[in-house]
């Protein structure tokens, strides 16, 4: 190198040294100086692998070395770990070394790496990607849309992008707006531009696109194509907006099973689900029963089953409350029918009303937004059930209130007029004939006793309000008091019902009852379903009812069982007594707590009997004997089982 080339070399833009025969530095450029981070004063003279020993496990020695010994220029690309920087060297040999060149590269290999990863990102995307140029023609495609397409790249690089819809068999008006959309993202009308578009994939089915166009800086393509498949987004969305309408038609009914069968009929044609059926809790039995199935279902099983307690998975989900997919039940634990062909199934709880159950024939037929739409099929069922079950309640009450309304004045009436002909008895010292009402009138006894009227029994006169006398009457009124306030309080309101056993409801009710003791034989002992306090004041207002016709005579109660040995027949239990007085015979004296008869006074009686019954939706019957014996009929308690 001559001194008059140093200027000149001094002004490039690229880093340059020289190196001798040796690998000395004879010369470095203010860029090289920077490069290296060393001073010509620090370089020259210098072996370039003393003052860079890092260097010789790079590939700067072997370029170096053959240049030298070749004659030939290299030229390489390398890090250099320590400045962190890519260099592209190119080395020139001469006779008196070498002269090198060296290119800072650095951001252009971090684009190269990202175009990279872009490229490999863009591969193993599963969505399609085309680049078009300024001609609407194809650059790139990716895998992806090769095989969105069913075509190989080859066929698609240079094509116009028609070939994307005529492909696809995207109809004329959106492929017109497909276009539209290239143009608007291409011009800068649009940042970016979407459409969705229905179309037909390699295989021949019917899918749902969504074409996203967004511009691109790059040397030959402007426009990027991105497909996207959303057929399941697209169905998803279909069938919510559809459950919406269904569930406006689940909350139009309030019969429980149009509801099921809505919900079944609803799954089976919308989401796909033909083999499917709804359980209820039955309240009394505490099974849950089917009420509404699938053709489907009926088809293959012929019928669906009850599941009482512990009953294979329909229960288990029922009692934990939470939705459950199995994948493949041959893998499954604690089936309720270890033959059964359904292989993979979804249970799904309707609240406390019961539970929602779709199958398949084959494994792994569900995924987790089956599981979502069956979810929100089930819950809106159970808004339903809710709603039906509270528009019942408030019917019933509604009409029971009337009915209430119209007892509770009657009521009042007994309350008012027996107290007064008790106390007006009591008074008078006279006992009240019940066929006659006949009373002894105050007025006409004289204070001293000695004037009396002409029919007057007897001469000895007593202050009439003995102290015996006053307080059984407050206690009778007592207790016809505490009968009006059941009776007040929704005497006909059934609580939470359990199992109990109905010989030892009838050993309480009987020690409470105004019987003598061991008055009360029980037949046969048997368990049942009921509100316990209920039941044992159903059986305590008879046995008291009972006591008031005895008049105070020794009598005997017999109560047994009907229905359990007589198939067919409606299951129950009867009280039947042998009292010389029956109570009115016609039923709707038994409903009208006004009726003329004196045991009135000691409660409501047979009116607060039937009342509970028919609360538990049991029918109640009144037989009575030509001569001595009332028998009390409880019919339609499906529940009773005879122990030993």
């Amino acid at each position: 190198m001559t001194r008059r080339s140093v200027p000149i070399v001094d002004r490039v833009t690229d880093a340059f040294f020289a190196l001798d025969t040796d690998f000395r530095f004879t010369y470095v450029n203010d860029r090289a100086e920077t490069l290296l981070k060393r001073s010509r004063a620090e370089l020259i003279g210098r072996v370039m692998w003393d003052e860079f020993p890092q260097t010789v496990e790079t590939q700067f020695p072997d370029g170096f070395h053959r240049a030298m010994d070749e004659q030939v220029p290299v030229s390489f690309e390398i890090y250099h770990a320590q400045l962190e920087t890519w260099f592209e060297a190119q080395a020139y040999p001469s006779e008196d070394g070498l002269s090198v060149y060296m290119r800072d590269v650095t951001d252009r290999k971090s684009q190269e790496t990202t175009l990279a990863q872009h490229a490999a990102v863009v591969e193993a995307v599963h969505d399609g990607i085309a680049t078009l140029d300024r001609n609407r023609e194809i650059v790139t495609v990716n895998t992806a849309m090769e095989e969105f397409l069913g075509s190989d790249r080859d066929e698609l690089v240079g094509e116009h992008v028609e070939i994307v819809p005529e492909l696809a068999a995207i109809d004329d008006d959106d492929a017109i707006e497909i276009g539209r959309a290239i143009t608007d993202v291409d011009i800068g009308t649009a940042e970016t531009r979407t459409v969705e578009a229905p179309f037909t994939d390699a295989d021949g089915t019917d899918r749902m696109g969504e074409f996203r166009f967004v511009p691109i800086e790059d040397d030959t393509a402007t426009v990027a194509v991105v497909v996207r498949d959303v057929t399941d987004q697209y169905e998803y969305e279909r069938i919510a907006a559809s459950l919406h309408e269904i569930t406006r038609w689940l909350l139009e009914s309030d019969d429980r099973q149009e509801i099921c069968a809505i919900a079944v009929h609803a799954g089976s044609d919308l989401l796909d689900l033909p083999i499917s059926g709804v359980w209820l809790l039955e309240q009394e039995q505490g099974y849950l029963e089917p009420v509404a199935g699938t053709a489907g279902a009926h088809d293959e099983f012929g019928g669906l089953p009850r599941f009482h307690p512990n009953e294979g998975l329909v229960w288990e989900v029922f009692e934990a409350g939470d939705v459950e997919r199995f994948d493949d039940l041959e893998a499954v634990d604690g089936l309720y029918n270890p033959e059964t062909p359904i292989r993979s199934e979804i249970i799904a709880p309707i609240g406390t009303h019961g539970v929602i159950m779709t199958g398949s024939l084959e494994p792994h037929q569900f995924d987790e937004t089956d599981v979502e739409l069956v979810s929100t099929l089930a819950e809106n069922t159970r808004a339903a059930l809710d709603r039906a079950a509270r528009e019942r309640v408030l019917r019933e009450r509604t009409s029971e209130l009337e009915r209430q309304t119209e007892r509770l004045e009657g009521i009042a009436d007994v309350l008012s007029n027996d107290l007064k002909r008790q106390l007006k008895s009591v008074a008078n010292g006279l006992t009240v004939d019940s066929e006659t009402d006949w009373e002894f009138p105050l007025e006409e006894q004289s204070i001293d006793g000695r004037e009396r009227g002409a029919d007057d029994p007897s001469n000895d006169w007593e202050f009439p309000l003995a102290e015996n006398s006053v307080v059984e009457t407050l206690d009778r009124a007592e207790r016809l008091i505490d009968d009006v306030r059941e009776f007040a309080r929704n005497a006909s309101t059934v609580r939470s019902r359990s199992r109990v056993r109905l010989d030892r409801v009838i050993e309480e009710a009987a020690t409470a009852s105004r019987l003598e003791e061991n008055a009360v034989f029980v037949e046969r002992a048997a368990t049942l379903r009921a509100d316990p306090d209920r039941l044992i004041y159903l059986l305590e207002t008879a046995f008291d009812d009972v006591a008031a016709r005895a008049n105070a005579e020794s009598v005997a109660v017999r109560v047994g069982l009907t229905g359990i040995d007589e198939p067919g027949q409606s299951r129950g239990f009867f009280i039947e007594d042998d009292a010389p007085e029956n109570p009115p015979v016609a039923t709707d004296q038994l409903l009208d707590p006004t009726t003329e008869y004196h045991a009135a006074i000691d409660g409501l009686g047979l009116t607060l009997v039937r009342a509970i019954a028919e609360a538990h939706d049991w029918n109640l019957e009144i037989e009575t004997e030509d001569t001595v014996g009332t028998r009390i009929d409880v019919r339609g308690v499906m529940t009773l089982e005879a122990r030993e």
